[in-house]
């Protein structure tokens, strides 16, 4: 598909936030009475003027989906999406081919897969859910068949009892990087924000070795897509989710980002508007 034109006439400074991992039905007790409108309220305060939300918004992709219209319909903004892994569950729906969900996901308006969005004469944001593919982890403590069991002990990656794409992890993982190399072609002589759910970037998983992490890291990101940052020179910030923590690093070429919001057992102060502030990252382009 072709690039699409996303407020094409931008001629001055434009504010855009970003999170990630709201998780809005495991931290619902916390949330208030109408989270979208507390969402809004925050955008409306800090002047945002496009939201991108890097995934895991819920357990379920009605429930995903009926909130980003929501919150584009309250706060009168562009909210643009990539789905993550907690989006595709199949736990409280009947809906159990991953790839139906996709696509599902993939006709939206909000969604950036296979439609680039072309800001202004200067920017475009590019970006895919991207999917694991073992590469943070210990290979040298783990092989592929271990990682393939999403088995540690007597826990399991959920994913493995909520997803089913119908082929291996690395084959879901190569296909959506195949995907975003051609959008990525079709924009690469634009300043690029690339958003993605997992993991691009080795700073954004935990260093090894790791008890826990030898093994766990193998689902936190996709080592593979670290390629598109020396390919595509364009890509300015690369915002990530996936992780649950919240970090920004700046490089000569690029910012990366995380702002996730994550569970409420993490949060010091046990208030969804709270952590939403904490975690919302902003940024102006022009």
């Amino acid at each position: 598909m072709d690039s699409v034109t996303f407020l094409e006439g931008i001629k001055y400074l434009m504010k855009i936030g970003t999170l990630s991992d709201l998780h809005i039905d495991r931290n619902d007790e916390y949330s208030g009475l109408d989270l979208e409108k507390n969402l809004a309220e925050i955008i409306s305060e800090k002047e945002i003027e496009c939201l991108l939300i890097a995934g895991d918004i819920s357990n379920h992709y009605e429930t995903t989906h009926n909130f980003i219209k929501k919150v584009e319909q309250l706060s009168r903004i562009p909210v643009l999406f990539v789905p993550g892994n907690h989006d595709y569950w199949a736990r409280d729906h009947d809906v159990t081919n991953t790839r139906e969900i996709n696509a599902f996901f993939n006709k939206q308006s909000y969604s950036l897969v296979g439609k680039p969005k072309l800001i202004g004469e200067n920017w475009a944001i590019a970006g895919t859910p991207g999917w694991y593919d073992y590469g943070y982890g210990n290979s040298e403590r783990y092989d592929e068949a271990a990682f393939e069991k999403k088995q540690y002990g007597f826990a399991s990656w959920n994913d493995r009892h909520y997803v089913d794409w119908g082929k291996s992890d690395q084959q879901v993982s190569s296909d959506m990087l195949t995907q975003l190399y051609s959008d990525l072609k079709t924009v690469a002589d634009r300043h690029i924000i690339l958003m993605t759910h997992v993991a691009t970037h080795p700073q954004f998983v935990i260093p090894l070795p790791h008890r826990i992490y030898n093994y766990a890291n193998a689902f936190l990101g996709a080592k593979s897509y670290e390629q598109v940052y020396t390919d595509f020179p364009a890509i300015k910030y690369s915002i990530m989710g996936h992780v649950h923590f919240r970090k920004v690093i700046k490089d000569k070429e690029r910012t990366y980002i995380t702002a996730c919001v994550g569970n409420h057992k993490h949060w010091k102060i046990k208030d969804f508007k709270t952590q939403i502030n904490k975690s919302l990252v902003t940024f102006d382009i022009n």
